[in-house]
């Protein structure tokens, strides 16, 4: 057998537990010890909510007496949204803290940076906090497994949209120059393909590191665009629709999910700025009235009172932040007393219909040995001048 069969063939040996193994470091009888990353500063320093929603939800379930006896800690980790410095932090966590495995650190170009270190050491990078595509690859990648909607599935869905509601339509399309804003990119042309050139009329990517995108939108706007699409995040998605605003431009405006949040985005934007602005969803919104009974956000909002009581709760990344670690919760309560890093990561490739207290109605949570996408459905919604209003049905990816 060749070495690289050999190797495939322990792993997937360990993968389906037919090989005993022992709990991994960073669980004790008390204890089980998570990393991270996440931008706590840096141009993606909005996403810092998603990391105090995660370690505040965990303080609720140690204050309610842990998982299966056991109190969870996630030892955070600020890398600037920075890959050379989430390189640094991760291998601080693993080689000096001694964690258990990897939770949805933050970033496309920060994941992607690590993957391979992870892989290659058989330790879980799970629930990556971000939507690129590639976080889906169980047969390169058997150790690491996403959160997020998929954004090529996110631009198809913009792209049917633009078909049937736009008559004539000329996009103009702006994206991060990284692996997420070319998987936006990779969804339109998987939508309109042999004759993308004929629906986008001019595209332009800037770099994360750029101070603004103010030029960017200028230039869109000279193309004679009537539909534009921003994949970018939050700071600059803040940027593009003021600058449209300013412009006196009123295209069909869509901006990828991540950068959605009504206090990280909109506000800065301006409300009147963004009023008629669309994005799709498949989390519940905080400023949605639609949701003021449900008891799922009765549920988060309680939780917000009493563990972020300073946080604007009108921040979606909370919401975000709240529902990865929802999901972790119910994959460790799965493991029982096995916490080897096999069964912690075969756990997490086995989430059936999973309906938790923030997503939309008619979306569930979803893995398996060959579905490493662990949400699939969203749902359009368009800003009013004051929240976002859902419209239209569940959408599955295809």
């Amino acid at each position: 057998m060749s070495k690289r069969l050999a190797t495939l063939a322990g792993v997937i040996l360990t993968l389906t537990g037919q090989a005993a193994a022992e709990n991994a470091p960073g669980v004790t009888d008390a204890q089980i010890l998570i990393g991270q990353t996440m931008p706590y500063s840096g141009p993606a320093s909005a996403y810092a909510a998603v990391g105090k929603a995660e370690i505040a939800y965990f303080q609720m379930i140690n204050d309610q007496g842990g998982i299966n006896g056991r109190k969870v800690r996630i030892l955070s980790r600020d890398d600037g949204y920075s890959p050379p410095r989430t390189v640094e932090q991760i291998r601080r966590l693993v080689e000096e803290d001694r964690v258990a495995f990897v939770f949805s650190s933050l970033g496309t170009g920060p994941n992607v940076a690590i993957r391979k270190y992870l892989n290659s050491k058989g330790i879980p990078q799970l629930f990556v906090a971000s939507g690129a595509d590639m976080w889906g690859d169980y047969q390169h990648y058997p150790w690491t497994i996403g959160m997020l909607p998929s954004y090529r599935v996110e631009a198809r869905i913009y792209a049917h949209y633009i078909d049937r509601n736009v008559p004539d339509a000329k996009v103009a399309f702006l994206y991060q120059h990284d692996d997420a804003g070319r998987d936006s990119q990779s969804g339109l042309h998987q939508a309109w393909d042999p004759n993308y050139a004929k629906h986008v009329i001019q595209e332009l990517s800037y770099e994360v590191t750029a101070p603004t995108v103010e030029s960017e939108i200028v230039t869109l706007h000279a193309s004679g665009a009537n539909v534009l699409f921003v994949a970018a995040t939050p700071k600059f998605a803040a940027q593009a629709i003021r600058k449209v605003a300013e412009l006196g431009w009123h295209p069909t405006f869509f901006v990828n999910y991540p950068s959605s949040s009504v206090a990280a985005v909109l506000k800065p934007a301006g409300f009147e700025n963004a009023k008629g602005l669309m994005t799709a969803q498949y989390s519940k919104d905080p400023t949605d009235p639609r949701w003021s009974d449900d008891a799922g956000m009765k549920q988060w909002r309680a939780f917000m009172n009493k563990y972020l009581p300073a946080a604007q709760q009108t921040d979606s990344n909370y919401i975000a932040g709240y529902q990865y670690a929802e999901t972790l919760a119910k994959v460790l309560r799965q493991c029982g007393n096995d916490l080897s890093r096999a069964n912690i990561m075969r756990q997490a490739a086995n989430i059936h219909d999973l309906s938790e207290d923030v997503l939309l109605p008619g979306i569930v949570i979803n893995t398996s040995p060959t579905n490493f996408h662990p949400v699939r459905q969203m749902q359009l919604t368009r800003f009013d001048g004051k929240s976002w209003v859902l419209f239209g049905d569940v959408i599955a990816a295809k």
